[in-house]
């Protein structure tokens, strides 16, 4: 990631508007858990400033996540919690962050960015399910229970990120990929007027 005053502004931006969005999502709930709005922008800056930009927001999104809508699990396990909040966000965004990379120099901006807007939801709803295997399934099992799922692993995937994914997928291919391809068309045009 080359360090200018461009990308410093454009970092300092979208690090605000992650913990801006973060902060307002908790109020924004399909089922248990809230929306994740915030990989819009943790996309965008992967698109935008790279791998590293994409990991950087990403542990913010954690990071405000601990502070905001993680108290339950927090309740359960700590670390289990830090774990598994952190390295989610941080991992989503450098994943959209080397796809978008990985693709843009063979295809497409505009594919490179539709599949960084799949690929980051995909490993932050991953690493969350897997954080649950690992950390909390005693917990997850008596919630499942008592909200009358057969079992902890169809509450986890209906009761707990079923519509969120589905939500949040659509979301990020719609609003990160127009984001970004305004931003583009930005630069091409202020390249022109030069």
């Amino acid at each position: 990631m080359k360090m200018n005053t461009k990308t410093i502004v454009g970092m300092g931006l979208l690090t605000a508007i992650v913990i801006v969005l973060q902060a307002l999502a908790i109020n924004i709930r399909f089922g248990v858990f809230a929306i994740t709005l915030v990989l819009v922008p943790i996309i965008v800056g992967a698109a935008l400033y790279g791998w590293q930009a994409g990991a950087w927001l990403g542990f913010v999104f954690g990071v405000v996540v601990l502070f905001t809508d993680a108290g339950a699990f927090l309740a359960v396990n700590i670390p289990g919690t830090i774990i598994t909040v952190l390295v989610k966000g941080t991992v989503a965004g450098l994943a959209a962050g080397a796809v978008y990379a990985a693709l843009a120099k063979k295809t497409n901006q505009m594919i490179a960015t539709v599949v960084a807007g799949i690929v980051a939801p995909v490993v932050n709803t991953g690493i969350f399910v897997l954080g649950c295997f690992l950390f909390f399934m005693d917990t997850i099992s008596t919630w499942a229970e008592g909200a009358g799922f057969e079992n902890a692993t169809v509450f986890i995937f209906t009761g707990m990120i079923g519509v969120n994914f589905v939500v949040e997928l659509v979301i990020n291919l719609v609003l990160s990929t127009v984001i970004v391809q305004i931003v583009n068309i930005g630069k091409r045009e202020i390249l022109k007027a030069a």
